[in-house]
């Protein structure tokens, strides 16, 4: 006969049902803190506030050794709970990343329900708070308890899991002690003194010498203005030539432009000849040639952006208009410093947008420069962000990527025993 299965919901042993409510029900918790008290205070966990509910963290987890084959620890530490409180994390993330997030210092409070949920502040929402703090104990009691058992075999599941306990631990109650800075540092100095959010200075333990500030530039672009208003023709949808070697015509308001030559570093040679010369102070120029069948207007020029140490130049095609280089974009700017710390330690490199140094504790970030100046910028704007708590971070991506590949070592070793073994059989 078939047999049936009658099990009560909250029967033990728990499983998936059970674990799914209960991870609705802390979520349903969090949600109704999230609207009656507001955002988590994350900096209530500073140093050493998060070293201490650290502590308490792992000592929980050593103390359900003592319980550790009563129904609700097996459960707790089990793979259905797991499963729910990683899903509803990931869940949480996933919304975190889709969705603008607002710092304390300029949320606002909104009577949109998606933002009093805590969504658009998810890291400081009771939600995500609670559901972190059960799985790290989840993930805490569950490596005990195999520990305790230990097994040499089991070293990937141990690499894996406490390298992702690791990383959920120093990621999170590492998260208020991370201090950010905007530091402006002018070209040939040194500094160190930075303003805080009340425009107060404040002097850090690094200093940062900014040896030479460089900055690479696209092709400008050219348009045609009306020079009385300056403002781009036609003007309900202005034309633009993007200048390109390769691509040497164009056209613009129904003028025929010609490329004839570019200079991307030129100076002045005459009042209206340029000449090449790789120096700060050069600028981009380009010798065109205009004309208008229709009109009968034919005309041949240099023109030129301008900057800070040269003046534009502009090509005139009649009383009406003229023809005007843009300011170049930036392709990429970078930074040549010097950073230093009270231990003695010294770095040497270059910075910019997405490759950062790191020296110690401090990752300093390119920022930005005097967009004015472009590349005659005096000086270089740089992010400090201190994390104490990065290294911890590290160690953990070390011991999941182990995992990782202890995994798929094993992986391969089964199933070239498999193997072995079915060739003994034929």
């Amino acid at each position: 006969m078939k047999k049936t299965n009658n099990r009560k919901m909250w029967q033990q042993p728990w499983g998936y049902p059970e674990s799914i409510v209960a991870t609705c029900g802390i979520l349903l918790v969090g949600f109704l803190l999230q609207l009656t008290i507001g955002n988590f205070n994350f900096y209530l966990l500073a140093f050493p506030s998060n070293l201490l509910v650290g502590a308490i963290t792992l000592i929980l987890c050593i103390l359900s050794l003592f319980v550790r084959k009563s129904h609700f620890i097996l459960w707790f530490s089990g793979i259905p709970s797991s499963v729910c409180l990683i899903s509803a994390l990931l869940i949480l993330t996933i919304i975190m990343g889709l969705t603008p997030q607002m710092t304390s210092n300029t949320h606002e409070v909104s009577a949109n329900i998606f933002s009093r949920l805590g969504f658009d502040s998810m890291t400081s929402s009771w939600a995500f708070i609670l559901i972190y703090f059960i799985t790290l104990l989840s993930l805490g009691c569950l490596i005990v308890r195999r520990l305790f058992n230990f097994r040499k075999k089991d070293y990937a599941f141990y690499l894996n899991h406490i390298g992702l306990w690791i990383t959920l631990f120093a990621a999170g109650l590492g998260h208020a002690d991370i201090e950010r800075y905007l530091m402006h540092v002018r070209e040939g100095e040194i500094e160190w003194r930075v303003y805080d959010e009340d425009e107060n200075v404040k002097e850090l333990p690094i200093a940062i010498q900014l040896n030479d500030f460089d900055m690479e530039e696209y092709p400008p672009k050219l348009t045609i203005i009306d020079r009385k208003s300056g403002k781009p023709l036609p003007e309900d949808k202005p034309d633009y030539y993007q200048i390109d070697t390769e691509i040497a015509q164009g056209q613009l308001n129904g003028w025929e432009i010609e490329l004839k030559e570019y200079i991307h570093q030129a100076v002045r040679n005459s009042d209206s000849t340029y000449r090449e010369v790789p120096m700060p102070g050069a600028t981009p120029a380009a010798k065109i040639r205009a004309f208008n069948v229709s009109q009968g207007k034919d005309t041949t020029g240099w023109i030129c952006g301008g900057n800070q140490a040269q003046l534009y130049m502009t090509l005139p095609l009649d009383e009406r208009q003229c023809v005007v280089m843009s300011v170049p974009e930036p392709k990429r700017f970078m930074s040549d410093i010097e950073a230093y710390t009270p231990d003695g330690t010294i770095k040497k490199g270059t910075i910019e947008v997405n490759k950062p140094m790191r020296i110690g504790t401090w990752t300093i970030y390119q920022y930005g420069y005097d967009n004015q100046a472009g590349r005659l910028s005096s000086y270089s704007s740089m992010e400090l962000v201190y994390d104490p708590w990065v290294i911890p971070v590290y160690i953990g991506f070390i011991f999941i990527t182990l995992g990782s590949i202890a995994l798929i070592w094993n992986g391969r070793l089964v199933r070239h025993r498999s193997e072995n073994e079915n060739d003994n059989n034929k």
